[in-house]
């Protein structure tokens, strides 16, 4: 399924609870994926950058709190990026488990303690969603994609689950979205398990509970797929279609504040310190003039990369 697409365009993975989970990937763990996959770094949580854009993909069935090697690793990375926004200035993260997600199966991400008496031993999980997203936050991370849930899901821009922004121009704050509608069944209605025959049921009732605040749109009786188009620096446009349809069943543009290239910061403030030096006469008007080129030059430096996924 994947190989007609993956042999001819780059298909970056990110594993999720089907190649983690022991229970899952039939005591495999990992080795289906790693097998098939070949990512940067350890394949599991990793990085790249695409012209303006830095994607950065976490595993979502690892622990990634402060103590955890995942954890460390991305808040290094997150750091790095966000003091390098002239280099990239979208930073997108990739996941499989959605930790903002008002569908009841599955419901928010919240990671596993340990228990060796259930039927399955896996292991525990830690960090999430409290510690995850708190890096995200302070990081400014700009969008969050996820899977997992057999629906489509868009959030406002979210500090957390009780403070949220409802406008996507300028925002201040990750926008997640989930695009889990891709060809298995939706999860339309609730699925139980017999746990003596595990035999799966639909109960008649569905999964969606009144949509909390920080929900902008979400969507579990259509099939679909989201694509991306980074217009510049500070606009990317978002599209859902819903299968068989040429026509994109939802447009939205995100818009975040510019970011001056740290180069041409360096080069305004040396500009104006001539200006000062100089004080009056031609230099100080030149100077002036050099000023002005440098800051629009630095806000609209990346207008002609866009990029398309």
């Amino acid at each position: 399924m994947v190989e007609p697409v993956g042999s001819k365009l780059p298909y970056m993975a990110v594993p999720g609870n089907h190649e983690l989970d022991i229970y899952d990937s039939t005591n495999e763990n990992n080795t289906i994926y790693t097998k098939r996959f070949v990512m940067p770094g350890n394949e599991r949580y990793y990085s790249f950058g695409v012209g303006m854009v830095h994607f950065v993909a976490v595993s979502t069935d690892e622990s990634i709190d402060s103590e955890s090697t995942q954890g460390v690793w991305l808040d290094r990375k997150l750091e790095y990026l966000n003091k390098n926004r002239d280099s990239w200035p979208w930073v997108v993260v990739f996941q499989h488990r959605p930790i903002y997600n008002s569908n009841n199966i599955h419901g928010i991400w919240k990671g596993r303690t340990f228990n060796s008496s259930s039927r399955y031993v896996n292991p525990e999980v830690r960090g999430w969603p409290t510690d995850y997203n708190t890096l995200i936050v302070k990081h400014k991370v700009d969008l969050v994609l996820n899977g997992h849930v057999h629906h489509y899901e868009r959030t406002w821009p979210v500090k957390d689950w009780d403070n949220v922004t409802k406008s996507y121009e300028n925002k201040q704050y990750p926008v997640h979205i989930t695009c889990g509608h891709g060809g298995k069944s939706l999860y339309a209605r609730r699925v139980e398990t017999n746990d003596t025959t595990d035999e799966r049921y639909y109960k008649d009732s569905y999964t969606y509970d009144p949509q909390p605040a920080w929900s902008h749109v979400r969507n579990h009786t259509y099939w679909g797929h989201c694509e991306l188009d980074f217009l510049n620096s500070t606009h990317v446009m978002h599209r859902m279609y819903r299968m068989q349809e040429e026509e994109a069943a939802e447009t939205v543009t995100i818009t975040r504040t510019p970011t001056i290239n740290t180069s041409l910061r360096i080069s305004v403030h040396l500009a104006l310190f001539m200006c000062l030096v100089g004080r009056v006469g031609t230099a100080f008007l030149t100077c002036f003039v050099v000023c002005i080129v440098l800051y629009f030059c630095s806000a609209r430096v990346y207008t002609e990369r866009s990029i398309k996924c």
